[in-house]
């Protein structure tokens, strides 16, 4: 298949085969076999049967049931690692299949770096128990204790008589464990580990590389509409929805085939060809309810909102240290609205019928999208079927699920299959973006360069409950995540927890999303904001200390597994000790370096960031970062220098970049000429260290650095210039006001 194919299934095709409908890689250039006999009941399999996670077949190959996604970050490959492992098989011998809710176990979310975290033991766990029950069946078919047995690439032989084997293909090819969970199975020494701490070559790339990876764009049915969704430009006040008055349908009718969908609020268009439903989508004569205004000023208004406030650490006498402290750094920043923008606007395909649905999305949740499905479309749960195919990023919850939803109901509107691609004005402004943020932090330090007290209050709203077409049919009133004290909180992970500090106070007051904003996470979210504004406070302790900023912080540093990853970054980067801007000069461009802490749940990140700074025309490049992970036992240190690299740039673009922008009346920032992101000649050498940890937890690795590298380049951004700027991104126009106000 070319790079400009598709693919196209049949109606009986998509719903056979056990639910393997797009199989993510090739082993040897032979396809994998669907899963036998899979697939013809609703979801999730018992996860206390071996049957659910592992299949063995009779090549002495085994098929791996996951039940996290594959989004471009690598972990299917560290999860067959983990399996691997405990099997003793190779990976040439592993097989897997994408997620479908008729097939995967349900392992949750593919959220938060949790692939490995939390999804790995259970991967670990149930390989574990496969094996157990191979090797007692090895037992009876040789006739020995199962102490007496080794396993080398799936053949079991005895212990000294190496010709005297069998191989898991004949003790159990193609068949059935039928066996639970015992909880006794017992699992690998780390002495003994050949998979797992090595970097093994990712499965998916052979495919991607080669063009015949299948990406949820690519894939089409037959006898399908194609299907756009008809919006307002741009989001407005959450809460506001998009209320169409009149709709005037003959303003398509020019257009051959082209029918207007509406249910509720909910307002799409459907055509037989693409072409023809980007035009009804453009031609469609709406006229909107004008919605509320957005806030004028944001911060201040977030400032002034009836906030909900909850403490999230608090111990010593804080306003006693800070009474008696020897310097005082205190400020405010601010942090902007920003979205996932994936590079391909979201899409998917469904076929909805009186009987069934079933639905092809990127979702990160298979099991909750069709939940939410079932919703939307008033069907029983068990009647819908959801597939996932891989998108082209998505950083969090872009919207993958609204575009489900609206190819589902488009579909049962109309009775065909209907495959909806959002545009990038879609993407870009009906997003459910990370939330913007308001600090104010305070730090303080002895005579003597110790930290004595710490405080920071942050203000920001939460994340949605219902996507923006589910809120459209069913005419629901806006519904944040959580509410009260339970609302997305200040992170104590970011704001100080790393330095020993003897009185710290942290605060999150969290804002009534109505009004804003709609909000969802993003990768990292909201730790950009964190670690922007607390390791700049941080950075400035140590310049009035006039003490080097990484000395500053080994210092004051409360933990040794933070100091090992501070001094891996340091050490990278070949660290020279300085106070910050004492080496800044009054040159056109001028040069600096930053280093930060910061994390998301418990890894522990470090960057060094190198920057370049035009005084004339306000830009900021950054021309290297180094980032160093400890993220416990990592099962393949290439895949975690890949997602060392993928935060550093990522990063690099966010705090230098992107920002959604907006009028009273909703977004303005609709494509990516008002969305800038960093562009491949502007990205930044990324040097990648992994500090690895194998007999400590396999913890996240996907967004701990975010964080390190946006405050390292703030920090960098002081070194060159001796300015703060305390609102990201760093754009030409603010370095340009703030450096005119130095002078």
């Amino acid at each position: 298949m070319s790079d400009t194919d598709t693919l196209c299934f049949s109606r009986r095709d998509l719903l056979k085969g056990g639910g393997a409908l797009v199989i993510g890689f090739r082993i040897a250039g032979a396809p994998l076999p669907a899963a036998a006999a899979r697939g013809d009941v609703a979801g999730p399999p018992d996860p206390n049967a071996i049957d659910s996670w592992i299949a063995v077949h009779a090549d002495n190959t085994a098929t791996v049931y996951l039940g996290k996604g594959e989004f471009g970050q690598g972990n299917t490959t560290g999860l067959l690692q983990i399996a691997g492992e405990e099997l003793d098989l190779d990976m040439s011998q592993l097989r897997w299949v994408q997620l479908d809710t008729n097939v995967s176990p349900n392992q949750g979310a593919t959220t938060s770096s949790s692939s490995i975290h939390r999804g790995g033991p259970q991967v670990r766990a149930a390989a574990a128990e496969a094996r157990q029950a191979l090797l007692a069946l090895a037992s009876t078919r040789l006739g020995v204790q199962t102490g007496s047995l080794t396993v080398s690439k799936g053949v079991v032989s005895i212990d000294g008589h190496p010709a005297r084997s069998v191989t898991y293909g004949e003790l159990l090819g193609d068949k059935r464990f039928d066996v639970k969970f015992t909880g006794t199975a017992p699992q690998k020494a780390i002495n003994r580990y050949k998979l797992v701490g090595t970097s093994v070559p990712r499965v998916d790339i052979p495919d991607k590389a080669g063009g015949t990876y299948v990406h949820m764009q690519h894939v089409r049915m037959p006898d399908m509409l194609h299907g756009r969704i008809v919006r307002p430009p741009g989001q407005r006040a959450y809460g506001a929805g998009a209320k169409p008055l009149s709709i005037d349908e003959s303003s398509i009718a020019d257009i051959p085939g082209a029918r207007v969908v509406r249910k509720g609020d909910f307002v799409g268009v459907v055509a037989a060809r693409e072409w023809d439903a980007i035009k009804a989508a453009r031609a469609l004569k709406v006229t909107w309810q004008e919605p509320p205004p957005l806030p004028e000023n944001l911060f201040d208004s977030m400032r002034a909102a009836k906030t909900t406030d909850t403490v999230i650490a608090d111990w010593g006498d804080a306003p006693n240290a800070f009474a008696q402290a020897a310097h005082v750094a205190s400020s405010t920043y601010r942090c902007p609205y920003q979205s996932h923008a994936p590079f391909a606007a979201n899409c998917a395909l469904a076929d909805v019928g009186p009987n069934g649905a079933l639905v092809m999305s990127s979702t990160q949740d298979i099991y909750n999208s069709r939940d939410m499905l079932a919703q939307v479309l008033g069907l029983p749960v068990e009647k819908v079927r959801v597939q996932y195919h891989e998108g082209s990023g998505t950083f969090g919850r872009s919207c993958y699920e609204d575009a489900a939803q609206a190819a589902a109901v488009m579909s049962q509107a109309v009775g065909k299959p209907v495959r909806v691609q959002f545009m990038r004005s879609d993407e870009l402004g009906w997003d459910d973006y990370g939330p913007a943020h308001l600090a104010d932090v305070r730090a303080g330090i002895d005579a003597r360069g110790k930290l004595v007290a710490y405080e920071y209050h942050g203000w920001q709203h939460g994340w949605m409950v219902n996507e923006t077409t589910h809120e459209l049919v069913l005419l629901t009133p806006p519904k944040e995540r959580t509410t009260g004290a339970g609302s997305i909180p200040v992170n104590r992970m970011s704001t100080g927890s790393m330095y020993a500090v003897a009185n710290r106070r942290v605060v999150s007051h969290a804002v009534p999303m109505v009004g804003y904003l709609k909000g969802a996470p993003l990768r990292s979210p909201l730790d950009l904001s964190f670690a922007f504004a607390s390791e700049q406070t941080i950075d400035e302790l140590a310049f009035m200390a006039k003490i080097d900023p990484l000395e500053f912080r080994r210092n004051n540093i409360g933990d040794a597994r933070w100091l090992g990853v501070l001094n891996a970054a340091a050490a990278a980067a070949a660290w020279t000790p300085k106070v910050a801007a004492s080496a800044s000069s009054d040159a056109e461009v001028v040069r600096g370096r930053g280093i930060a802490l910061g994390t998301h749940h418990v890894s522990y990140g470090a960057a060094v960031a190198d920057v370049e700074v035009d005084r004339r025309t306000g830009n900021v490049v950054a021309t290297h970062v180094y980032g160093a992970l400890d993220a416990g036992q990592v099962i393949n240190p290439a895949l975690v220098e890949n997602q060392i690299v993928g935060q550093a740039i990522q990063a690099t673009s966010r705090v230098l970049k992107e920002e959604v922008t907006f009028d009273r009346s909703g977004v303005t920032s609709l494509d990516w000429v008002s969305y800038p992101v960093l562009r491949f000649a502007e990205h930044p050498q990324v040097t990648a260290v992994v500090v690895q940890r194998l007999d400590e937890p396999s913890t996240g690795a996907g967004e701990e650095v975010m964080g390190a590298t946006a405050a390292a380049i703030a920090n960098a951004f002081f070194d060159a210039t001796g300015v703060r700027l305390r609102q990201y991104p760093m754009t030409p126009e603010r370095v340009k006001v703030a450096l005119a106000a130095k002078t």
